[in-house]
C-alpha cells in the first residue's frame, strides 16, 4: 500500500465526520484546513466550490477527490475525511460519497499538483485500500492507514 504521509498530518485526517449534505461539505473542509493548516477557511471552501462547479470530483464507488489551488501554500497538502454516512455529491455512478481526499496546492506548483492528483487517485481507486479506510474506527487509525504506519489499523 502506498503511503500519503507527505500530504497528510494527523490533524488533517478525520474519521466518522458528520456532514449532512454537499452544501455543508465545503465550509466543513475549509474549517478543517483553517484549524489544521492555518489557511483561510472561507477561501479554501470557495476555491473547492469553484472547482466543483466545473464538474464533479466524485469519481464513483463512494469516493471524491476535491481539489483547488491557493495562494500562500508552501507545498501540496491534503485533507482526508471519511464520513459517518455518504452524501449526494453528483458522483458519476450516482452513489453517495463517504470518502473525500481534499488536495490543496500552491497556485504555481504545476506538475506537483498533477502528480499528487494522480497518486491520490490511484490510491483511492484501490477498492481494498478504500475498504480499510471505511473500517477505521478513529481518526488516529485512519491516519495510520494512509501514512503507512499500520497495515490493518481499525
Amino acid at each position: 500500500m502506498s503511503d500519503l504521509n507527505d500530504l497528510l498530518y494527523p490533524a488533517t485526517v478525520q474519521a466518522k465526520a458528520a456532514i449532512e449534505a454537499k452544501k455543508a461539505f465545503f465550509p466543513y473542509a475549509g474549517a478543517l484546513a483553517a484549524t489544521a493548516l492555518g489557511l483561510d477557511g472561507g477561501e479554501v471552501a470557495e476555491r473547492l466550490l469553484e472547482r466543483e462547479r466545473l464538474g464533479t470530483t466524485a469519481f464513483g464507488k463512494g469516493v471524491a477527490l476535491p481539489h483547488a489551488r491557493l495562494e500562500g501554500l508552501s507545498g501540496v497538502k491534503g485533507l482526508l475525511l471519511e464520513l459517518d454516512r455518504g452524501i449526494d455529491f453528483n458522483a458519476v455512478d450516482g452513489l453517495p460519497v463517504d470518502v473525500f481526499f481534499v488536495l490543496l496546492s500552491p497556485v504555481d506548483c504545476g506538475a506537483d499538483h498533477l502528480k499528487a492528483l494522480a497518486r491520490v487517485s490511484r490510491y483511492l481507486r484501490d477498492e481494498q485500500a478504500v475498504a480499510r479506510l471505511r473500517g477505521a474506527k478513529s481518526s488516529e487509525a485512519l491516519y495510520a492507514l494512509v501514512s503507512g504506519q499500520a497495515r490493518d489499523a481499525a
